[in-house]
């Protein structure tokens, strides 16, 4: 009777406390989860040109057991796994890298070279972490095709081109993601965070990502001179007096309660010391949330380019030209009720110390589109922090700076995104499709 006792309490000692399929399952995949990244983070492709990923992608979906259409929306990836009645969720990573010469250090950095739709020649960089982002992609589709039995619905997963430009999420619509595929109920998405610790989770619920305006302005003038400024009506000095008229557009006509960004990033003019030009370009970006301030500051964009203009004595046949560029990505919001829901999950599962509410950026995703386009669906992206643990405490202690997305230096701590978005999205999307 004794040794039998003393069987089963070394027995009980040797097992975990609770098995956590989850948890063993990621962990399990992660060493080939990694070599997957190290791969894409060296192979890195520009938007709508991201046909070696995709196809990566779509082996690993068919290997799992999915049904998989290739080739959706440009470069898109659908892969659909149906596994009885219930619920209907999408699951989404986006493929494109970004025109940036890496800087990193890394032993499998990017050395790709590529040329940009603007003719630019340029290096080509994951430096938004996009290929963290699919890794995790196949470690989910791969959990969740092995755990059949502890789920029923419908998943489908897509993996994305051009979220870089805005314009990937809608050219998949368009393509018939919503009818030709099953639609979903569910979304979700994560993105890795330039901003918060390694293997941090943050949600958001709302508003998360803003709406993103690209606008271009060619002022016009009357050239000349240099030496005879008052002969010509200078394109130069009326630029100026726009970017500081665009300033009020924030501080004295947006509410203050409303986040809203009018930023001059380009003027290009002139081409000698004393000659004064014809005209000059100018490149804004513009963020906001709501419909309504986005309309705000558009049309307070373009009032204030022509009204300046009218005050310098801008001939009517010379007035400003003001362009909304193509790629406009909408704001992104997170439904309330299933941001709650992923964030008790998320503490329940990771503990306190790891998940956070974190509050909305200015930065833009275009996976907002998708809730967009059915405003039924209940849709969250999340963060997963991938500051390197050292370099997240040296800057808490003031002793150095961090890099941030889109940055040549940007080198997330991979296994630590990997494994928590794998295994964080695995829990979800069971817990959504849950018997």
């Amino acid at each position: 009777m004794l040794r039998t006792l003393l069987l089963a309490t070394a027995m009980t000692l040797a097992a975990p406390a609770s098995a956590d399929p989850v948890h063993d399952a990621t962990q399990k995949a992660l060493p080939q989860l990694l070599d997957f990244y190290r791969d894409f983070h060296t192979n890195p492709e520009l938007s709508l040109h991201e046909v070696r990923s995709a196809g990566i992608l779509a082996a690993e979906a068919r290997k799992a057991g999915y049904e998989v259409t290739e080739k959706v929306g440009g470069t898109g990836v659908v892969a659909v796994l149906k596994n009885g009645a219930g619920p209907i969720l999408l699951i989404r990573a986006d493929m494109d890298g970004l025109p940036v010469v890496e800087q990193t250090g890394l032993p499998f950095a990017s050395k790709v070279r590529a040329t940009t739709e603007e003719g630019i020649e340029t290096g080509v960089m994951h430096a938004c972490g996009h290929d963290t982002h699919m890794a995790s992609w196949i470690g989910t589709l791969r959990n969740l095709a092995a755990m059949k039995s502890e789920w029923h619905g419908t998943l489908v997963m897509i993996a994305q081109p051009a979220e870089e430009r805005g314009m990937g999420a809608r050219m998949m619509l368009e393509d018939g993601l919503f009818t030709r595929f099953p639609k979903p109920q569910y979304a979700l998405a994560f993105h890795d965070s330039a901003s918060q610790p390694a293997g941090q989770i943050g949600v958001t619920s709302g508003y998360a990502l803003a709406n993103v305006d690209s606008v271009n302005i060619v002022v016009k003038g009357v050239g000349g001179h240099g030496a005879y400024p008052h002969t010509t009506k200078d394109p130069i000095v009326l630029a100026a007096r726009i970017v500081t008229t665009l300033q009020t557009l924030v501080s004295r006509e947006v509410d203050p309660q409303q986040p809203a960004v009018v930023t001059v990033g380009s003027i290009q003019g002139g081409s000698k010391h004393n000659i004064i030009g014809s005209e000059v370009t100018m490149l804004l970006t513009v963020r906001s949330f709501t419909p309504e301030v986005r309309k705000q500051l558009l049309d307070g964009i373009a009032r204030i380019a022509k009204g300046e203009a009218i005050a310098a004595g801008v001939p009517e046949d010379r007035m400003p030209e003001v362009t909304i560029q193509n790629e406009f990505t909408p704001a992104t919001y997170n439904t309330p009720p299933l941001s709650g829901r992923l964030l008790t999950l998320f503490t329940g599962r990771f503990g306190r110390d790891r998940v956070v509410e974190t509050p909305s950026v200015m930065g833009g995703e275009d996976f907002g589109r998708y809730y967009l386009a059915d405003k039924s669906i209940e849709s969250t992206i999340f963060w997963v922090g991938g500051v390197p643990r050292d370099k997240w405490d040296a800057a808490q202690a003031g002793k150095a700076s961090l890099p941030s997305l889109h940055s040549a230096y940007w080198a997330p701590d991979a296994e630590a995104v990997i494994a928590t978005a794998t295994e964080a999205m695995t829990a979800a999307a069971l817990d959504i499709l849950k018997k």
